[in-house]
């Protein structure tokens, strides 16, 4: 088998929307590829974007922040020996960032970080990467990093290329309060006759379920720096559609929802730290991903990491339209499990149905 005669697996993929993004990357009405087999994901992203469209400002996206990481592992002779090397190399900061600028057109350091476990020294490097996820873009840079600091810095040994503390793919605290990804903030207010006739509930309803569930119901699971009810869903659905690493979603799933009842207004807000998106790079070369990332607006902006910026916005704030939506449906008791039913049964006619006609 060739590279070129790899097979595939068929996601199912679906435009959803417009959503009404404003903001300071994103503006305007903008659909989104989701691709999932959870057909019911759809029609509830559908129903938060409709909303966001009767909106004033509709979703207001905020980008806080941007930077990948990798950590290293280096062996000391001893505690102290590894202080001694985490402060010689904070203090050549400068120096450090020539050497990444030297072996990557795009990297860039922004940031230094170190734990010490014993005789362990492990550094956390922090990089912008431009419209690139930046995995392997920060694992050259880091390479090239270690290979100096064990030549110039006295008593430490290599331990290993990546020490756990970037941290990749896995849950944690460092990635929600050192930052890994984009870090995006969506926010929206609903006034309060659009909450009772579109999401049928109330501003009140949701603030408490939020508190409810995703806060208290989250600390009893032992969560971890993560309070809401299923980001993972609407990730993932974009994340397969525009080329992403899927297991991603991990880090980009532990985010926090919060919801306020103001004056029967619903202000609601997700916030989403850990967010690793990019337009360049591994998968993004396939057909379908480019179609999809030229249609979101992903292929037009010049500014360096502008269109990995525009994709980090909208695939927020496609999750606040379906964590908007679950959370106002879960206020109501069955209404959750009957569109459930419902939209199953709806797609599996429609899969029926386009076989029959494949096979006539």
């Amino acid at each position: 088998m060739t590279e070129d005669t790899f097979p595939a697996a068929t996601v199912p993929m679906r435009w959803v929307g417009p959503v009404k993004i404003s903001g300071n990357v994103a503006e305007g009405l903008i659909e989104v590829p989701l691709a999932t087999y959870e057909s019911p994901l759809w029609p509830s992203v559908g129903r938060g974007a409709k909303i966001s469209t009767l909106c004033d400002r509709g979703i207001v996206a905020t980008l806080l922040d941007e930077r990948m990481t990798r950590s290293v592992l280096l062996e000391a002779d001893d505690a102290g020996t590894a202080l001694a090397a985490a402060r010689q190399l904070h203090a050549e900061l400068p120096r450090l960032r020539g050497i990444v600028a030297e072996c990557s057109r795009f990297a860039n350091l922004i940031e230094l970080h170190h734990q010490i476990v014993g005789n362990l020294l492990f550094l956390r490097f922090e990089f912008t990467t431009g419209d690139a996820s930046g995995h392997n873009m920060a694992t050259l840079a880091a390479d090239a990093l270690l290979g100096y600091i064990i030549d110039a810095v006295p008593g430490v040994r290599y331990g290993s290329i990546s020490g756990n503390f970037c941290t990749d793919k896995k849950a944690s605290a460092v990635n929600g309060i050192l930052g890994r990804g984009k870090n995006v903030v969506t926010e929206i207010l609903i006034p309060r006759e659009i909450v009772e006739q579109r999401l049928h509930t109330t501003a009140h309803r949701v603030a408490e379920i939020n508190v409810r569930k995703n806060l208290i119901g989250t600390t009893l699971a032992g969560g971890i720096r993560s309070a809401n009810a299923h980001y993972a869903n609407m990730l993932l659905g974009v994340y397969l559609a525009t080329g992403q690493d899927a297991a991603n979603i991990v880090e980009g799933s532990q985010g926090i929802t919060h919801a306020e009842d103001r004056d029967g207004d619903l202000y609601f807000s997700c916030a989403l730290p850990n967010l690793i998106v990019g337009t360049v790079g591994n998968g993004k070369s396939l057909d379908f991903v480019e179609a999809n990332l030229t249609r979101l607006g992903c292929r037009e902006t010049r500014e360096p990491g502008g269109n990995a910026r525009r994709l980090a916005v909208i695939t927020a704030a496609a999750v606040l339209c379906g964590e908007l939506s679950l959370l106002a449906a879960q206020t109501n008791p069955g209404e959750l499990m009957r569109t459930h039913l419902r939209f199953e049964r709806s797609a599996e006619k429609d899969g029926a149905s386009e076989r029959a006609h494949r096979n006539s």
